[in-house]
């Protein structure tokens, strides 16, 4: 694992910029942390170095947000509402999960049984001991 220590959310951005600067077709992250940890954040940074310019959004209530104007499509999952594993089949998440985009899933936790074997866990913690904006950053 990679671990970052960040203390703004523009230090957060640019983590997920590098991330997003290496990423390569078909990867598929997880992500996960506390509400207000920095999740989107993280996400938009890494959408900036897919060179997608549009605004990202958490996909609360849609499932799935794509952005295909990058380098590579990006597709950004929110699963917190999702009440059944059928609604990720309903979705067609295989074409998402095993295509040539990027995959970024929130709360992965949630759909374990159906999140590929090789997916790359990141993780953001709050220490407030070290301050409010204070996140580490392990990336798998």
């Amino acid at each position: 694992m990679e671990y970052f220590e960040t203390n703004s959310p523009s230090e957060t951005f640019e983590v997920g910029k590098k991330i997003g600067l290496c990423a390569k077709p078909g990867e598929v992250y997880t992500i996960s942390g506390a509400l207000g940890v920095g999740k989107t954040v993280f996400t938009q940074g890494l959408a900036a170095g897919l060179g997608i310019e549009e605004q990202v959004n958490s996909p609360t209530f849609t499932i799935v947000q794509i952005y295909e104007n990058g380098r590579i499509p990006l597709y950004h999952f929110d699963v917190y509402r999702i009440g059944a594993i059928e609604e990720m089949e309903e979705i067609g998440f295989e074409d998402y999960f095993y295509g040539q985009g990027i995959c970024i899933i929130e709360w992965a936790e949630l759909i374990t049984e159906v999140i590929p074997a090789d997916a790359r866990p990141i993780i953001i913690e709050k220490d407030l001991e070290k301050g409010f904006d204070y996140r580490k950053i392990m990336v798998g």
